[in-house]
Order: structure tokens, then C-alpha cells, then sequence
């Protein structure tokens, strides 16, 4: 249990937050949501020692432990993978370093005796006896191979350090859990892992992550950092989503009367109710439900990015025909062997790959980027295309004001220009800043401006919501939805995938896995995970 009295954190003149009073308690997961810069990991840090509030104070239960999901992967290079795991229960290694520097010493005296039955008896009641195996069954379940279990953490991977420091924070059965973008780099067998533990984890757990599906399936409460202040909410992200939704209609329609919006917010609460799969989520929703009112669900002060794809025409019958394309890596990795699929009008598919490079080297060839080994693509006569590349470096290597840069993909004057940048949230001055100097999430904007200029009716989207923040995640998902023309990509973000795909097909090293289905489905199938073990060679 966590309790946060009277905090408030303010950076100079800057106020995060002030006042915040909440309780976070045992069995239950509060996702912890706010727009850029709002505070959230700031919140966090508060709450774990690492910044000091500038008023109130932040408690734990008595003899409580916290974990937190260390950022900073390089602080236990010099230690083994196993070790790195064990430290995240500091009480536990304190002791279990204590044993082997007094089982070591020559002089073993009596008092050495007494102080290693203490040791010893400590030892047992914290499972100290089990302590390697449950630090394995956690690497195993992150997808940390045995082979990797006792080499030096700074010999791994990027992404092999991540889920052991994941594996860390877990460590131990913590009494308090601080998560801050736990799924980052974690491919969607580890987060579908990940959900699952943490469904069934029974302390109290805080998380922030750009993740909805993730969000969804983990939190039975959302904390929201708006206007200043911090709320908690009893659901998840798309409960918390659609009821500020629906608060922001309401606020506009100022002719309702009041009966008429009670029923609404009354028919909302019924149909979020009956959707809701986790155990824990129905039963804090409906305490928070039984006393909740509409002056209660406000609207939020998020702006939404307004990203609106329009094809300018139909497509024909003929969009995309792919005839036994191959790619290798320079070093010979291959990355998909002899693919072949034809597109079909109303398809939007999502490319999948235990390799992501797979799908970076597909769009890139299809898009004249890069050449194949072999095989060859056509597109048809009326198709246009727009390509997101996952990586936009080569775009803003310019002094290029933001409307000036704009103004190299499309035609139209500067009012035209600033009319795109405006829906993507750039308004004032923003619009004469340098592209140079944009943050990753402004490049992304800027990059779905540009693709907003084509009016294309073929979307290539190499994992759009990079660097995104929910806001811009959301408008994107929600406009792809209902986009008429075809839409090719990749992506990390599960709810992404799953509510704007209609058809998956898998890159491998022995051809392609090309299914007509939802991608929950997918993922879920038995008979499709016989076939990707065959594809990619494995068992």
C-alpha cells in the first residue's frame, strides 16, 4: 500500500501538480496516464525517493518493500544476469552475501555461529532457498534464453537488458511496483507474458506506458495527470478514454437536459460493465461505479492531433502483386525467402516478423528504398502511396523552418501549410521553429503531416506510434479505422493492430504465413504457432 498526502512537485514558477491525495492499494494496478510533460514519471520518481516533493509526504505499509523498473542499463554491467535478477530483492542478498563471507572465514567463531543461525533463519522465511530458480523462471518467462543466465549483464543486447532489468523489478514478489514503460522493446509473446503476471499479481502495482492493450488488460484504475492536478478512476485506459469522450460531447451539447445525459452516462457504465474480462477490474469499477455521478467524469484538457486520411481516388481492382521476393542481411541473416501474396482492395494488413528488420527491408523494397535479391513487386496503375519509415533521420537534416519543410512534399501556399501543421498541434511561432531541432514525437507529426499532403489511397506505415504519446496514438488509430483505401504496416502496439487489421502476413526465412484474420485470433491460435515453429525452422 502506498499513501500520497498533500504532495505537490513545482519546478520553479512551474506547478506539475499540487494536492494530491490518493491511496494505491494491495490488488490493484493503477495505470498512470497525462499528456507530455504532465508529470507522470516525475510522479513516479516522487513516490520511489529518487525527487522530493515540494510539500506532502508519500508512505508505505509497515515493512513494505518496494521495486522499481530501473532506466539505467548500464549499472549492472559488470555483474552476471542471475546476480542483476537476485539484487532486486535487497534484503535477500544482503543476507545471502553475509552467509558466504561468514561460511568463508577460517576463524569461524561462536558468535559467527549465532549470527549465521540468524542469517540462516531470516534466509528460509524469505525463500532464500528457492531464490535462483524463481530468478530463472522469470528470465525463462521474458524470453531471457538459459545460455544467458550467468554471462555478464554488459554482454547482452539492448533489448536482452531490458527484460532483465524487467526480470529485476519483479524480483521477490515486491509489496509495491513501479513500472515505467515496461513493455518498451518487449516483442508481444514477453507483453502477452507480462499481462498475465501481472494480472495475477497480488500487491500494488503503478505503471505508466503508452501500451493501451497493455493498459487495458493490466489496470483495474486509471490516475490521470490533467489540469494540474492528479485523479484516480476505477477502469482502465478505454474506460477512462470513452467516459472523457463522452463528458466532452455532453459539455458541448449544452441543450441536453440533465436526465437525458444521467441516462446516457448510465448506459455507457452498463456497456463498459459487460465488456470487462479481468476479475479485478469488474470488482473496483463497480464499487467506483455504485457511487459515481455525471459531474464527476470531466472532459480532459488532452488536445488530439487531427489526422485525417483522405484518398483523393478509388482504388482499382489491381493493388499490389509481390512474386518471389528475397532479402538477406549484409552479413547473410536471411530475412524473409520467397514471398508472394497479392493485395485486394478493402485488405489492411499488418506485416509481422520474428525480426522486425524483415518488415523495415519489405517496406523499403516496395517502396524503391532498397533493392531485393531476388523476386519483384508491381504496383497497380491506380495506386498512390504514402511510406512512414520507421526511421526519419535522412528527412530533417535541414535549417528548414517547419512550413517551409512541409512545403517541399505538396503544393499550396503558406496558409495551406500552416492548415496541415495545425491539425498536427503546431500553431503560433511552433510553425517557424527549425525541423533540426524537433523532438521525436514532433518528427512523427510532422511525418504524418507530410503523408496527410499525398492524399494517398495506400498507407505504409513501418510502426507508426513511435515516439507518438497516447493522444496522437489514439487520433491515428481512431482515422485508420474508417480509412477507404489499403493500409500495409507493422507495429508494436497490440489494440493498433488489432482494431485496424483485417488480414496478417508473417515474414520468415521460409516464406510467409499469409492468414485472413484478426490478429487476437492469430496470436491465440494453436495451429498458427505449429506453423510458425516450421517457418522459422525452430524444434
Amino acid at each position: 500500500m502506498i499513501t500520497v498526502s498533500n504532495v505537490s512537485v513545482q519546478f520553479g514558477k512551474r506547478v506539475l501538480f499540487n494536492d494530491v491525495n490518493l491511496k494505491f492499494t494491495n490488488g490493484n494496478c493503477y495505470g498512470i496516464i497525462g499528456a507530455n510533460g504532465a508529470g507522470k514519471s516525475t510522479f513516479l520518481r516522487t513516490i520511489y525517493g529518487d525527487l522530493d516533493p515540494t510539500t506532502g509526504t508519500i508512505t508505505q505499509g509497515p515493512g513494505e518493500r518496494l521495486s522499481v523498473l530501473s532506466q539505467d542499463h548500464f549499472k549492472w554491467d559488470a555483474f552476471t544476469v542471475m546476480d542483476t535478477v537476485m539484487m532486486g530483492h535487497s534484503v535477500l542478498w544482503d543476507i545471502m552475501k553475509q552467509r558466504e563471507v561468514l561460511y568463508a572465514k577460517e576463524d569461524f567463531t561462536d558468535e559467527d555461529g549465532l549470527k549465521v543461525s540468524e542469517l540462516e533463519e531470516r534466509f528460509a522465511e524469505l525463500d532464500g532457498w528457492n531464490a535462483e530458480s524463481d530468478a530463472a523462471m522469470l528470465l525463462s518467462g521474458l524470453g531471457v534464453k538459459e545460455d544467458k543466465h550467468y554471462v555478464l549483464v554488459g554482454d547482452l543486447s539492448g533489448k536482452e537488458k531490458v527484460r532483465v532489468m524487467l526480470a529485476q523489478a519483479l524480483y521477490g514478489n515486491p509489496d509495491n511496483l513501479l513500472l515505467d514503460e515496461p513493455t518498451n522493446d518487449l516483442d508481444m509473446e514477453t507483453v502477452m507474458w507480462l499481462e498475465e503476471y501481472l494480472a495475477n499479481f497480488e500487491h500494488t502495482v503503478l505503471v505508466v506506458s503508452h501500451d493501451r492493450h497493455f493498459l487495458d488488460s493490466v489496470c483495474t484504475h486509471t490516475v490521470d495527470i490533467d489540469y494540474g492536478k492528479i485523479n484516480m478512476f476505477a477502469g482502465n485506459y478505454s474506460f477512462w478514454y470513452e467516459s472523457s469522450q463522452l463528458a466532452l460531447r455532453q459539455q458541448q451539447n449544452q441543450k441536453a437536459k440533465a436526465e437525458e445525459k444521467k441516462k446516457e452516462l448510465e448506459e455507457f457504465i452498463r456497456r463498459f460493465s459487460a465488456n470487462v474480462s479481468k476479475s479485478k477490474q469488474t470488482t473496483s469499477r463497480k464499487k467506483m461505479l455504485e457511487k459515481l455521478n455525471v459531474e464527476e467524469i470531466k472532459p480532459s484538457s488532452r488536445k488530439y492531433p487531427g489526422i485525417i486520411f483522405t484518398p483523393e481516388r478509388e482504388p482499382g481492382n489491381q493493388i499490389l502483386e509481390v512474386s518471389g521476393l528475397s532479402k538477406k542481411t549484409e552479413d547473410g541473416v536471411v530475412l524473409f525467402s520467397d514471398v508472394n501474396f497479392n493485395v485486394e482492395k478493402g485488405d489492411k494488413i499488418v506485416f509481422l516478423s520474428k525480426d522486425p528488420r524483415a518488415m523495415t527491408a519489405f517496406f523499403q523494397i516496395i517502396n524503391d528504398k532498397m533493392k531485393a535479391d531476388s523476386g519483384h513487386f508491381s504496383w497497380g496503375v491506380t495506386i498512390t502511396t504514402a511510406y512512414l519509415p520507421v526511421d526519419n533521420t535522412e528527412y530533417f537534416n535541414t535549417d528548414l523552418n517547419l512550413v517551409d519543410w512541409l512545403s517541399q512534399f505538396g503544393e499550396g501556399n503558406e496558409v495551406y501549410m500552416k492548415g496541415f501543421l495545425g491539425r498536427m498541434l503546431f500553431s503560433g511561432e511552433e510553425v517557424l521553429k527549425k525541423v533540426n531541432v524537433l523532438s521525436g514525437g514532433e518528427k512523427m507529426r510532422c511525418m504524418i503531416a507530410r503523408m496527410q499532403l499525398k492524399s494517398a489511397n495506400c498507407l505504409i506505415l513501418d510502426t507508426p506510434t513511435n515516439h507518438l504519446d497516447l493522444e496522437s496514438i489514439q487520433a491515428f488509430n481512431n482515422n485508420l479505422k474508417t480509412y477507404k483505401g489499403n493500409i500495409l504496416f507493422s507495429s508494436h502496439d497490440h489494440e493498433f493492430i488489432q482494431t485496424v487489421a483485417n488480414r496478417v502476413i508473417e515474414l520468415t526465412p521460409n516464406g510467409v504465413i499469409d492468414k485472413m484474420m484478426e490478429y487476437d485470433d492469430y496470436i491465440t491460435s494453436d495451429h498458427i504457432k505449429e506453423i510458425r515453429t516450421r517457418m522459422y525452422g525452430e524444434g
